[in-house]
């Protein structure tokens, strides 16, 4: 019997174990020192010399393009975070990888993989309906200083995060709240961050960041007599080209009377002509297009005295289209074949105005028929600050969101991960298995989170831990006690105003423990080889 043969290599076992590991605790030293309020920068520069300086978690791992299999594991663990929550992206990366290092550990200890899943898992169903339980707090009774200071918390460790805290925390509160929509279907308030639009300008200080109602398009009228002002906007969105039709690649007419040149050359200018009059006559006076428009079509709407915008961002325009009830047309054509244009494909808003930011000038759309929306004028003194204040500012508007929608909030400052840690090990005494073990080393490695926070802020991390522990030990009364890092004591972090969504670090222990499940549960690593194209083809 012929021997299985593989064109490549394999490692299994534990080698295979510790080399993920290995790889994922090394990423998540890179990120560890950008945890928490005095957490610092970290700079990358890509391989055209672009510069970013950052310290959001998801945005450092996605620059580093790991090639590991398990770091992207992590990789895409982050993205998660980010797209589920909007923060703790670097918090939930560092959970992973001491999870990961404390199940190693125990397998090296001769504890089989499968017990050390089974109570990783317990231990997170168990820190899942403790959070809900026993550690979050209610926001209607907070009313709206607990939206404030948890966009004040989430932006403690950003740029945003010093002098501008209040100014930025109200206005990322200010503008979430103003999209506030009800579903249809559950009859509940969502807040869809989709209608919160972040413009940057570079220019002028941060202190002079503000906000503009309705959304602000980054395009201006394509022809100098265009009106600068609409009201009552009927609007049209086309992903559509409104420049003088010609002719697909590979279509070729024979013609033998040159006086039908230039019928076909008409004709071709009345295509596009018919095209814009449809739109013009349905009502539409603000049309956007994300192709071109050339100067032939350009003379129609200036006669008409609408607006015409080109080249629009295929984003922008979908967030047009979503606030202001108009449908997104690719094409014009009908079920029979023929063109046309109905003005029920028209959107609408109440005004539209063109105003100048620097020196660049916008359209501004307010009050669309569909959704509230707003944009968030971000100003600073470069390029590289501006992007920093932009994803910090929408990570402050979705840690608003999310306590608006689970109105549920937790002490932040590495209090739910101590009152967590003395939970499970006390948890764990009620286990006679096995996985007892197992989930007080899930308990363990919750407090890197508090270790990790001191240690940033320059304190001493076993004292001040061994103090936080203790105070979470007197009385369960004490589970919002966490550090105060400038200080370097402890406090009631719910009364300092320190506070994050509970659903934040619900999804936190979940990712992070899936995450550590799933690299766990390799024991086998094949890299296949490649066939040789030079050998495919002797062959």
């Amino acid at each position: 019997m012929a021997a299985l043969s593989i064109e490549g290599s394999r490692s299994s076992g534990q080698d295979v174990r510790s080399g993920n590991v290995t790889a994922c605790v090394a990423i998540a030293n890179i990120v560890k020192t950008s945890l928490g309020p005095v957490g610092l920068d970290k700079m990358l520069v890509d391989e055209v010399g672009d510069v970013t300086v950052t310290n959001d978690g998801a945005t450092i791992i996605k620059q580093l393009e790991i090639e590991h299999p398990a770091g992207k594991v992590l990789a895409e663990l982050a993205a998660q975070q980010d797209d589920e929550i909007g923060d703790g992206t670097t918090s939930v990366v560092i959970m992973a990888a001491e999870l990961l290092r404390c199940a190693n550990q125990l397998v090296l200890d001769k504890i089989h993989p499968t017990t050390v899943i089974s109570g990783l898992r317990m231990a997170m169903r168990e820190c899942v309906k403790c959070i809900k339980k026993e550690l979050s707090t209610p926001t209607e009774k907070l009313g709206r200083d607990v939206l404030v200071n948890a966009a004040k918390t989430s932006l403690s460790s950003k740029i945003l995060g010093t002098a501008e805290s209040d100014l930025f925390a109200n206005m990322a509160v200010d503008a979430v709240l103003q999209t506030k929509t009800i579903d249809d279907y559950s009859g509940k308030a969502r807040y869809p961050l989709s209608s919160v639009h972040i413009l940057k300008a570079q220019g002028k200080s941060a202190h002079e960041s503000h906000i503009l109602e309705g959304f602000a398009l980054n395009a201006m009228g394509a022809a100098q007599g265009m009106p600068t002002y609409l009201k009552g906007v009927r609007i049209a969105c086309l992903d559509i080209d409104l420049r003088r039709t010609k002719m697909k690649m590979g279509v070729s007419v024979l013609v033998n009377n040159p006086d039908e040149m230039q019928k076909m050359a008409d004709r071709e200018l009345d295509i596009t002509k018919e095209r814009i009059m449809a739109i013009l006559n349905a009502g539409g006076n603000l049309i956007l297009t994300t192709q071109g428009i050339d100067d032939t079509s350009l003379k129609y709407f200036v006669d008409a005295g609408v607006i015409a915008c080109r080249r629009v961002p295929m984003k922008d325009m979908k967030r047009i289209a979503a606030m202001t009830g108009a449908t997104l047309l690719t094409s014009f054509a009908d079920l029979d074949g023929n063109e046309t244009f109905e003005a029920s494909m028209l959107g609408s808003a109440d005004e539209c105005v063109e105003e100048r930011v620097r020196d660049d000038k916008l359209l501004l759309i307010k009050g669309g028929a569909k959704q509230r929306s707003n944009t968030v004028l971000l100003r600073g003194p470069n390029e590289i600050m501006c992007d920093e204040m932009a994803r910090s500012f929408h990570d402050s508007t979705a840690v608003v969101k999310r306590v608006l929608e689970n109105n549920a909030v937790v002490a932040g400052g590495g209090a739910v991960e101590v009152a967590l840690s003395l939970h499970l090990e006390n948890f764990a005494l009620s286990i006679s298995s096995r996985e007892q073990i197992v989930v007080t080393e899930f308990a363990d490695a919750l407090l890197v989170i508090p270790k990790t926070l001191a240690m940033n802020a320059a304190q001493d991390a076993s004292e001040l831990l061994a103090k936080l522990r203790a105070k979470h030990a007197e009385s369960p009364a004490n589970k919002d006690w966490g550090l105060d890092l400038i200080e370097g004591q402890i406090r009631n972090n719910l009364e300092a105003g320190v506070v994050e969504p509970a659903i934040s670090k619900v999804k936190s222990i979940q990712f992070a423990t899936e995450a550590a499940i799933t690299i766990l549960r390799i024991d086998d690593l094949i890299r296949l080889e490649g066939e040789n194209p030079n050998e495919a083809l002797e062959g």
